[in-house]
């Protein structure tokens, strides 16, 4: 994981429309960047919904939330469609952005150890700063919490 303090590494990639998003345009915002494993998956749905229920407070803190997996832009647009995700999904199937914020790890399940995404978050402060690192978050708490920690700031 990468660490509290230092300048979040810029990345671009396609939003579920298929247009462009980099992350430096939103330089003067506070920006939320959660990583998760894949679309329609349970944790993965109930972290979504989570972020889509606390949207509202999010915007009203000026904050930008950007989810990233490895899925496609398909997948993702119909994930936002299915769950109503008022928020930015990114497709990273090179794994550009999830190799550059270190979530691409070894993982165990039942045994079995394989690579994947370590479903973690990122709170990026206005100056492009990682202000806060959230590593392996619990998927129904986690928007929550990030609430909680930049109202607390």
């Amino acid at each position: 994981m990468l660490e509290k303090g230092i300048t979040a590494p810029d990345f671009t990639l396609h939003d579920k429309d298929g247009n462009e998003v980099t992350l430096s345009q939103f330089r003067g915002k506070k920006v939320v960047l959660y990583f998760y494993p894949r679309d329609n998956t349970p944790g993965c749905t109930r972290q979504a919904c989570a972020f889509a229920a606390a949207y509202k407070d999010f915007k009203t803190l000026d904050v930008v939330v950007i989810g990233v997996s490895k899925d496609s832009e398909a997948s993702h647009r119909k994930f936002a469609e299915k769950h109503g995700l008022p928020f930015i999904l990114l497709s990273d199937p090179e794994l550009t952005a999830i190799k550059a914020y270190d979530v691409w790890q070894e993982k165990k399940n039942y045994g079995k150890v394989s690579m994947g995404v370590v479903r973690s978050t990122y709170i990026i402060d206005e100056n492009g700063m990682i202000e806060a690192v959230m590593p392996k978050v619990k998927p129904d708490t986690n928007a929550q919490e990030i609430l909680k920690q930049i109202r607390n700031k």
